[in-house]
């Protein structure tokens, strides 16, 4: 199967890697194409078994607790973004000369020839937000658009489904785009790189080049991040239509072919008439929500994707101005005794909690939990002059001890050493012993949250919980 949209699947045999919530729509769609589906996976449990059970009253074979062998004729292999490259089915599958799509990839494909263009994100951390940014922007251009991808809104829903759409929004992880070769962006941004998934890429050279593929082929701009200049490689990296600018965002006064900041006012000097000379004004930075550094980057990220594809000025202000970020993101959880208490659990690595301590002056700082074969020595060492306290929680929460006896010496460390459902509401309490007036209490643990919580949002709903707890 070559590189060009495939229109015929009659009778072709594919292997779909995966039950997950990309697997099962992906079964649906060959098999209603006309081919010869089978599942395979890993897990025999209750719920793969009722959702086989399912996908074989439709006629889909299902193969469960044998995700390993590839299974006989297989012409073409779709997987869940979650599977390792080094997975024995896929080793076999480059054996047999099999190509292997993810369902990114499988989405492409099936665009009918007057598909919405899209404007892509990835990045190791702000994806989601700045693709809800870039689709209010959007919406308030008037285009019908969607954000869709890794945020929960299946493409394969999207690109098959009724609704017509001018333009999409897309955030894509590195492992959506790892399976994604003929993918071709409008446009596309990666905002940064840091150490993350290692574990599944093998080295932060795959993960990087695995980023980097968002640029293949672009058509009007390349987007990256002045302050990272692995990103700003990527772009020179990448093998793109002629005429596609590199186009910079930065937190300081932008250069030509630049978006940045001067005096609290958004500008864009990339997208402008004789822009060695001109500037657009676009949005004042209190149009962002929250304006914290790294937020504002998300927006001129966003802001730099939406003019690339001729949006006017005054649509990235409303659109800016009509966001509301999803919960758990810097969200200010209520003021006690002259205290804000922060609820960023969603900082799940080192490189989102440095971006949030990064937004306040004098902190005391709840983190911990599990640290995916992460160090925090840097990160300490970085935030260590805003520290005003630090309160620790969960498995791995010496690893950032070590680091504070490293780097903050003098900081005051409470070391919770308790998994219970109390345990926030104790951390809580902790960090307003430590904290005075014009404190931040700072949730951004730095590490996900699966040994204590079932993820994210609910480690963020027990720390909003505690704090009302204070309040009351």
């Amino acid at each position: 199967m070559g590189s060009g949209q495939v229109t015929d699947w009659q009778g072709k045999h594919v292997t779909v890697a995966g039950l997950g919530v990309s697997g099962i729509p992906a079964a649906r769609v060959l098999h209603a194409h006309g081919a010869v589906v089978t599942v395979v996976n890993d897990g025999d449990d209750a719920r793969a078994r009722e959702q086989a059970a399912e996908l074989e009253a439709l006629g889909i074979t299902v193969r469960l607790g044998d995700g390993a062998t590839l299974p006989e004729g297989t012409e073409l292999i779709v997987t869940t973004p979650g599977w390792k490259p080094d997975k024995p089915l896929f080793v076999a599958a480059r054996e047999a000369g099999v190509d292997i799509w993810g369902d990114v990839e499988l989405a492409w494909r099936l665009r009918g020839p007057d598909a919405a263009p899209w404007l892509a994100v990835t990045g190791t951390n702000g994806k989601t937000t700045t693709v809800q940014m870039l689709a209010s922007i959007l919406k308030a251009a008037g285009l019908r658009t969607a954000a869709v991808g890794n945020i929960g809104v299946s493409l394969l829903d999207v690109v098959l489904g009724e609704e017509q759409y001018d333009v999409l929004a897309v955030e894509l992880s590195s492992y959506q785009l790892h399976w994604a070769p003929s993918l071709r962006a409008h446009s596309a941004a990666v905002l940064n790189l840091a150490p993350d998934h290692l574990d599944w890429h093998g080295s932060m050279e795959a993960y990087a080049a695995d980023k980097g593929r968002i640029y293949e082929g672009n058509r009007v701009a390349c987007v990256y991040n002045v302050a990272d200049k692995a990103t700003e490689d990527l772009v020179r990296e990448a093998d793109v239509e002629e005429g596609c600018r590199a186009i910079g965002f930065t937190l300081g006064t932008p250069g030509p072919s630049q978006l940045g900041v001067v005096d609290g006012i958004l500008v864009d000097r990339a997208f402008v008439e004789n822009r060695q000379q001109n500037a657009q004004e676009l949005a004042e930075v209190s149009d962002v929500n929250p304006p914290a550094p790294h937020n504002i980057a998300n927006a001129l990220a966003a802001a730099a994707l939406a003019r690339a594809f001729g949006v006017p000025a005054a649509a990235v202000r409303d659109g800016l101005r009509n966001f509301t970020p999803d919960a758990h993101r810097i969200a200010h959880v209520a003021d006690v005794s002259g205290v804000a208490y922060i609820d960023d659990s969603k900082a799940t690595n080192t490189h989102a909690a440095e971006a949030s301590l990064a937004a306040y002056e004098s902190i005391v700082w709840i983190a911990g939990g599990l640290a995916k074969g992460a160090t925090f020595d840097e990160l300490v060492a970085k935030s260590a002059k805003r520290l005003r306290g630090v309160v620790l929680i969960g498995k791995d929460r010496a690893l950032i001890r070590e680091a504070l006896a490293r780097h903050a010496p003098e900081v005051p460390v409470v070391d919770l050493d308790r998994t219970d459902t109390g345990a926030m509401l104790a951390a809580v309490q902790e960090a307003q012993r430590l904290a005075t007036a014009g404190d931040t209490v700072l949730l951004a643990p730095a590490c996900a949250s699966m040994d204590m919580f079932a993820n994210y949002n609910k480690r963020g709903d027990a720390f909003a919980e505690a704090v009302r707890e204070l309040d009351a």
